[in-house]
């Protein structure tokens, strides 16, 4: 069965800069299951998906534009340090804020003593980014997974 929209995709992925080491693998756990076509990964990946089969293994370089975006100046806030859960702050550091529109990965910046300063760019912002892609299985999604827009069970979302 090939990959397209309304498509649940269970994939192992290998992501790094060109030319560096692996940034993040799933290699080690279990697949990766997404919803094609519902915006669950980055359009370049999905792109890059579409028509392959379960055995595929294959690399893609996606470009920030249709990855994470590119890096926007400007987007470093001073934030309370109460709002942190981490004993420890340190500059580089990424940590996950909660948010009124959900969690929210950050790297900061600066830490003082009452104050945080964060970089609200995504980490892989203005980065190139190629993937190493093996899929797994493909299969139909079922009509409460498209109405919901995203996997159900295992390697998705439990409901």
């Amino acid at each position: 069965m090939k990959i397209e929209n309304n498509r649940v995709v269970r994939f192992h992925y290998t992501v790094s800069e060109p030319g560096r080491e692996a940034l993040e693998s799933s290699r080690e756990r279990e697949p990766l299951a997404v919803l094609i076509g519902h915006g669950n990964i980055i359009p370049g990946l999905e792109a890059a998906m579409m028509e392959h089969v379960a055995g595929d293994r294959f690399e893609v370089t996606v470009a920030p534009d249709q990855a994470y975006g590119e890096r926007r100046e400007g987007l470093v806030q001073r934030l309370p340090k109460k709002h942190f859960r981490q004993a420890r702050l340190l500059p580089g550091q990424q940590v996950v804020l909660d948010t009124s529109n959900g969690p929210r990965a950050v790297t900061v910046v600066k830490v003082g003593a009452t104050v945080v300063d964060v970089d609200l760019n995504h980490p892989m912002a203005g980065k190139t980014l190629r993937f190493d892609i093996e899929i797994v299985d493909v299969r139909e999604a079922e009509q409460a997974e498209i109405e919901h827009g995203h996997v159900h069970g295992a390697g998705g979302h439990q409901h």
